[in-house]
């Protein structure tokens, strides 16, 4: 049997993660819901089987998994009543954007005790999982830190602009789409970080971040560095080095993966045609096995707490030194 999903939240997330579950063996999307009618009637073209409901508790009322595709504010409560209901939990990112409600939701959680992940879209992904191996084997040798680079035209992103809300800093921007994923991958592969020193700049009090950069450091003093910015005609950039005294990997785009040992950096395996897809499936193969009780790669909301408590420190430009 398939595992039923209701999709809350429709817009350009939630409406590829059910695209990409109705091409999943292991999934079938039972219900769809949000405020938007114009969104669910593109959410309707994906999963034309699913059933638009009228709310979102009654789409989550009959399945088997609740995936919250939602802005993060309301999100904590859905996930609430979705594991009251003895529903599993599969959160988009990021957890929150109040530390001490998503250290509420945390707890609540495990209270419930039902399968709950995080998308961090690299979790179970093919690059994430051969740079541990790797590193395991001894191939990078002693570890340098790690580079994250992100630099954008413009935000949000020509595909996220239908989705008004990311323009703002209450709940979104670079720092939090994005530099999170990167943020995720260095605590898996450094330890936990402590946030040393943060600069984040504004153009006004109430859109999100142009440009931010920080330093942070895991419990050896190996650093992190982050490079952020918006601005000028120029693709996306989106890289995270894992520097290594005899070999470094580059991971470009969230799933390219690169080596190098001095000279370019040059790919470690053939592409997939469709990146985000490939990463989709195995995210969505990591969520049935945590569903089946197995060990999963994906990201637990204790991890995704300890990224957004980071998030949030870079984003009001603190650290431990100012």
């Amino acid at each position: 049997m398939t595992i039923r999903t209701a999709v809350i939240g429709l817009g350009i997330m939630g409406r590829r993660m059910a695209e990409n579950m109705v091409l999943h063996p292991d999934f079938t999307v039972t219900t769809m819901w949000d405020p938007d009618p114009a969104a669910c009637a593109a959410a309707q073209e994906a999963a034309p089987e699913a059933v638009v409901s009228a709310t979102a508790s009654e789409a989550m009322a009959d399945v088997d998994l609740v995936y919250l595709a939602c802005p993060p504010v309301p999100r904590k409560a859905y996930a609430l009543e979705a594991a009251a209901a003895g529903k599993a939990i599969f959160l988009e990112k990021p957890l929150g954007v109040d530390i001490a409600e998503s250290r509420a939701l945390v707890a609540e959680l495990q209270a419930a005790g039902v399968p709950a992940a995080v998308n961090f879209t690299q979790a179970a992904g093919a690059a994430l999982t051969d740079l541990t191996r790797s590193i395991e084997e001894g191939a990078l040798g002693d570890l340098c830190g790690i580079d994250i680079i992100v630099t954008y035209p413009a935000w949000p992103r020509a595909w996220q602009v239908d989705a008004d809300w990311l323009r703002f800093a209450a709940e979104e921007g670079m720092t939090r789409e994005v530099i999170s994923h990167f943020l995720f991958l260095s605590e898996r592969v450094l330890g936990p970080l402590t946030l040393q020193w943060a600069h984040a700049e504004y153009p006004d009090d109430k859109l999100c971040e142009t440009h931010v950069a920080a330093r942070l450091v895991n419990a050896e003093g190996l650093p992190v560095s982050i490079l952020g910015s918006v601005g000028g005609a120029q693709p996306d950039r989106q890289e995270v080095t894992v520097k290594g005294a005899k070999a470094s990997r580059r991971i470009s785009e969230f799933s390219i993966d690169t080596v190098s040992t001095g000279e370019d950096f040059a790919p470690t395996s053939d592409v997939p045609a469709d990146t985000r897809a490939t990463s989709l499936k195995a995210q969505l193969d990591d969520m049935a096995l945590l569903m089946a009780g197995k060990t999963s790669r994906l990201a637990t909301p204790e991890e995704a707490l300890r990224v957004q408590e980071l998030i949030e420190g870079i984003l009001a430009n603190r650290g431990v030194q100012s």
